[in-house]
């Protein structure tokens, strides 16, 4: 059974995401925003064995915390990494596929496990990411949008930052934006 443990961390309230295999006890550390010792004691506490942190993007709120945990990172060619799109990223029956999703940043993903989509910064509940920040890209953000509203919307977006939400959801407050 996979599992997902939500951690938030860091003065930007980024959302850590702990994604394990519970059978093999393998699993993936998604945008460490800082080292955190509750983290840190789940993944000992569990057994767990980390293949990987995966950067939805490069921005320091979401990649402060790689060097404190050790584990290899994976972050998309666009900001610095070997991530490309389309790749899939496997640990026991863990299964997530890379989506670039551009705008925020020039290497921001999303990553797609069945029916629930890491969205980074690029898709939040009720709001999306900025594209005032160096690398980001107004119309890039908006094409990287489409796509993912292209997805069923019962699909569960896990953001960056602040709480879940679902791709119909957020169609849904696209039309009051």
């Amino acid at each position: 059974m996979i599992k997902i443990k939500t951690f938030t961390v860091g003065p930007l309230r980024t959302n850590c995401y702990l994604v394990y295999d519970g059978a093999a006890k393998t699993g993936f550390l998604i945008d460490p925003g800082m080292f955190d010792e509750r983290i840190a004691a789940e993944i000992e506490n569990g057994g767990i064995r980390i293949k990987n942190i995966i950067n939805t993007h490069g921005h320091p709120d979401h990649t402060s915390g790689n060097a404190g945990f050790g584990y290899p990172v994976l972050i998309h060619e666009g900001d610095g990494g070997t991530l490309k799109n389309g790749d899939i990223i496997r640990g026991g029956d863990i299964s997530l596929e890379v989506i670039h999703t551009p705008g925020h940043t020039p290497g921001g993903i999303s990553l797609r496990m069945g029916s629930k989509i890491f969205t980074g910064d690029t898709l939040f509940k009720d709001g999306v990411g900025r594209t005032d920040l160096p690398g980001g890209n107004e119309r890039e953000l908006l094409n990287s949008l489409r796509l993912l509203m292209s997805f069923d919307g019962s699909s569960k977006i896990l953001p960056g930052h602040g709480p879940s939400s679902t791709i119909a959801s957020e169609k849904e407050a696209c039309l009051n934006w």
